[in-house]
């Protein structure tokens, strides 16, 4: 089965998660190519300079300075680098002149004939052009137990209000947001771990649910769990208040 990967440039997680992911890729499946997009890690498509204040104004100067730490490294540490892990692993970067939804965008992806498309931290709603391209559809990971936590930054909302557990789920996505039914679904305990801890955690188990789904697709022997509307709820970009309600409630970022 040809596969697709739909992503955005990360310099954190997103090149150790994929190289996890090709290692426990289904032997039947291969990647033949990724569309890698800039990265957008609050679900905007903003300017360098806007996301760096938004981050110092909500999140204050530790976590500014632990994460521009981080990324200053990814720059030299060439394992973070998701180019260079492409690369290594000889999958095609999909460069794409418009936006995903637009024919060329779309002929350009259909060029690749995939079975399946896969999101991992896409930064753009799909549209029909898209979501019906691969026969077998598209996929994404959201990590968190929907059809709870919809939206952005899960793990920072389940810490906040001191959820137990948490989890990761892979669906079909539709038109609507982190809304399609879901594939696999697999549960974590909290514990006392900090935010980055969680996401490093529930990443790593993503990327196994991920590669689960895949199999269970191409044997077409999946069992859909509904991602009950009646059941959602829905988070976006936190405050600077809710950032401070987050350490009042004795959470770390790291």
């Amino acid at each position: 089965m040809k596969i697709i990967i739909i992503t955005q440039n990360d310099p954190f997680y997103l090149a150790n998660n994929l190289k996890y992911l090709i290692s426990v890729l289904p032997n039947h499946s291969e990647i033949v190519g990724c569309v890698v997009a800039d990265a957008s890690p609050f679900g905007k498509r903003e300017s360098f300079i806007k996301k760096v204040k938004q981050t110092y104004d909500v999140f204050g100067f530790s976590f500014f300075m632990h994460y521009s730490i981080k990324f200053l490294k990814s720059k030299i540490d060439k394992t973070t680098n998701v180019y260079r892990l492409l690369k290594d692993n000889s999958i095609p970067i999909i460069t794409l002149d418009t936006p995903i939804n637009e024919k060329q965008s779309v002929d350009r992806i259909k060029a690749f004939e995939p079975d399946l498309l896969v999101s991992i931290l896409g930064n753009q709603i799909f549209k029909k052009p898209i979501l019906e391209l691969a026969p077998k559809g598209c996929i994404n990971l959201h990590t968190a137990l929907l059809p709870k936590y919809r939206g952005l930054m899960p793990t920072f909302w389940v810490l906040k209000n001191n959820e137990k557990k948490t989890g990761v789920s892979v669906f079909f996505v539709d038109k609507g947001i982190d809304s399609g039914p879901i594939i696999v679904q697999e549960e974590v305990e909290i514990g006392n771990r900090t935010q980055e801890e969680l996401i490093l955690h529930t990443k790593k188990i993503g990327m196994d649910a991920i590669a689960k789904s895949i199999d269970l697709i191409h044997k077409e022997d999946v069992q859909l769990i509904v991602n009950d509307i009646s059941q959602k709820t829905y988070f976006t970009f936190p405050t600077r208040r809710d950032v401070l309600e987050f350490k009042r409630n004795g959470k770390k970022f790291f």
